[in-house]
This record gives structure tokens, C-alpha cells and sequence, in this order.
């Protein structure tokens, strides 16, 4: 006959129930995912069609274009503009990364570039015109049409702002899930607490626009129309993660943060524009709020709000679905009995 268990493993198997046993092993992907995302996304920043527009009399510039478009792996994707000005309004207008002004009266050209939209992409184009200019026996010039504020020397700043207010919006509606219930008890609930959220969007999204602005000096756009972005960024991911909280109860959290933290840092273009990316993480950046966030935050600081109509829907979009599904989620998911309501 058997004896008695060992008191330790009878513990163990007391302590560490098949659900608290799925939970860490979800932590452990998640986290896995974490490196292997952020890693994969960064480590080999090749251009892929990064667009830089060719200005100069024609037969320059049909000379400099083929050049571009011969550049191997589909790295540039070349255009032109009729003279220097609509060149610098390209740039700001976000339709291309750099301009190449050819000069065929000398033997120095000059590349427009824009280090506001990303150091990495200046310095690639840089690269490319400058490796075609020497094969050329020509010599480049560059000029920053559009620079970095003193107090964003990396271009980071936009970037840690945006991934500031993800963070804020996904903790509190997690936080509110943990205290309150996953899940609502009735409509009326779900609308108080998404009232809550929106309360804490508008605390969230001035106080990062006032900390990145006037207290740090590291964002040179103005404080109101960052502070609407800031609001929409927060309450487009805290209404995500409560919806995923009335779907799926502390799971959702994880879902959250799978696609907040795994999937939409790496994606957002903060280190590497969207060119330098790999394929999935360039395919997919602009469409996570991380990403929308990043590009309407340059936008806002440095471009004078030019190209907002992408990223601004997209987060409205996961706005409305997360209330939507919150809402739908409180009359037909049940709470568990461990749970407690608000």
C-alpha cells in the first residue's frame, strides 16, 4: 500500500491549480514575445522603398532616378519635385523622407532631410545618395529642413510619450477590472466605469503633454492639440483593455498587452521608421495605436499637423469598438463568483 503524499507536493499541487499553471506559462510567452519582438524589429534596419524625391534640371534628374530605382531590394522609392520649395513642402507634408538637389553647373549636390520624422531614415537616405554621389565622383551636402528640438536629441521623445499614455490606459482599465470585477454588473456600470476612464484620459493626456512640452522642453508642438491626442491615445487603449477584460476576465489583460506592448512597440516607428522595418512590424505599425500615436505626435510637434487623417481614425476606430464591445460584453457575460462588482 502507498504512503501518504509527501506534505511539500501536496502543497504544490494544492497552490498551483491547472489556471494559475496556464496563467504564468501565458507570462512567460508573453514576455518571450517581448524580447523576440522587439530584437527582431530592430536588429536589421534595411530601407525598403524609402521615399526620397530627385530636384534638378531633367536630364539630372532622369540620371539620379534611375540611379534610385537601381539601388537593389526595392531600398528607395524615388520621385521628383519641380524646385527646391516644393521639395521642402513635400517633406513636411510627410509624402517623402528626403530630396536630392541635383546641381549640374557644379560637382556638390545637396540631400534635404528631415531628422523629425526619424534619425535612422536621414541617416539611410544619406547613406544611399551619398554611396551613389561618390560612384558619381560628386560630393553631397546635407540640410536638415526640418530639425530635432535641443531637448529630443535621439527623436525618441514622441515616441515615449505615446508608449507613456499605452501604458497609462491599459494599467488603469486593468486596474478597475481587478478592484471592481472584470466585468460589470449592468450597463449602467460599464458606463461609469468608461466615464471613469475617459476622467483619467483628459488628467492622462495633459499631463504627458505638459511634461514632454513646457516642464521637459523636449517636444516643441503645442500643449492643446497634444493633449486631445493624449486623451484619445489613453481612452482608445484603456477601452481595448476593458473590453478584453469582459470577454476574457484577467486573460484579457494579457490580450492587452500582447497586442500594446508585444506587438505595437516594436511596430510604432519610435526607433525605426516605418521604411527600416522589417515587413510584419511595417505592415502593421500604423494600424496599433502605439504607431498611430507616434506618427500623429511627430506631426503635431514638428510638421504643423500635416498627415493626421491616418493615424487619428485608427484610433477613434479602437475607441468605439472598445466601448461597443464593453457594452455588449456586460449583458451577456456573467461575472465569477470570486469577482466582485462595482
Amino acid at each position: 500500500m502507498a504512503g501518504p503524499r509527501p506534505g511539500f507536493l501536496a502543497e504544490v499541487e494544492d497552490a498551483v491549480t491547472p489556471r494559475a499553471f496556464l496563467l504564468v506559462l501565458g507570462v512567460l510567452l508573453l514576455q518571450l514575445g517581448f524580447t523576440a519582438g522587439h530584437v527582431g524589429a530592430l536588429r536589421d534596419p534595411t530601407p525598403h522603398r524609402l521615399s526620397i524625391a530627385v530636384v534638378g534640371p531633367a536630364q539630372s534628374v532622369l540620371e539620379a532616378t534611375s540611379a534610385l530605382h537601381a539601388v537593389p531590394n526595392e531600398a528607395v522609392r524615388s520621385g521628383t519635385a519641380p524646385d527646391r520649395e516644393s521639395a521642402v513642402r513635400l517633406i513636411k507634408d510627410q509624402k517623402v523622407y528626403a530630396a536630392w538637389l541635383v546641381d549640374p553647373a557644379g560637382t556638390r549636390d545637396t540631400l534635404l532631410v528631415a531628422t523629425a520624422r526619424g534619425p535612422a531614415a536621414a541617416t539611410a537616405a544619406e547613406r544611399i545618395v551619398g554611396s551613389l554621389e561618390s560612384a558619381r565622383q560628386r560630393t553631397l551636402g546635407t540640410e536638415d529642413v526640418v530639425p530635432l528640438a535641443p531637448g529630443d536629441a535621439e527623436g525618441l521623445s514622441s515616441f515615449y510619450l505615446v508608449v507613456g499614455w499605452c501604458v497609462g490606459g491599459c494599467l488603469v482599465a486593468s486596474v478597475l477590472g481587478i478592484s471592481a470585477g472584470s466585468k460589470p454588473a449592468d450597463t449602467g456600470r460599464a458606463l461609469l466605469r468608461l466615464g471613469t476612464l475617459l476622467l483619467y484620459s483628459v488628467a492622462a493626456g495633459l499631463g504627458g503633454a505638459l511634461v514632454t512640452g513646457p516642464v521637459l522642453d523636449a517636444l516643441p508642438g503645442p500643449v492643446l492639440p497634444l493633449w486631445g491626442l493624449g486623451t484619445l491615445v489613453v481612452f482608445a487603449v484603456g477601452a481595448f483593455t476593458m473590453a478584453m477584460q469582459c470577454l476574457f476576465g484577467v486573460v484579457g489583460i494579457g490580450i492587452a498587452v500582447l497586442v500594446f506592448v508585444v506587438l505595437g512597440n516594436p511596430s510604432a516607428g519610435g526607433v525605426r521608421p516605418p521604411p527600416l522595418l522589417p515587413p510584419f512590424w511595417r505592415a502593421i505599425g500604423s494600424w496599433i495605436p502605439n504607431g498611430a500615436g507616434t506618427d500623429a505626435a511627430r506631426s503635431i510637434a514638428y510638421l504643423g499637423g500635416t498627415a493626421l487623417t491616418p493615424p487619428l481614425p485608427v484610433l477613434a476606430a479602437w475607441a468605439v469598438a472598445g466601448v461597443a464591445v464593453t457594452l455588449l460584453a456586460t449583458d451577456r457575460v456573467v461575472d465569477t463568483p470570486m469577482e466582485a462588482t462595482p
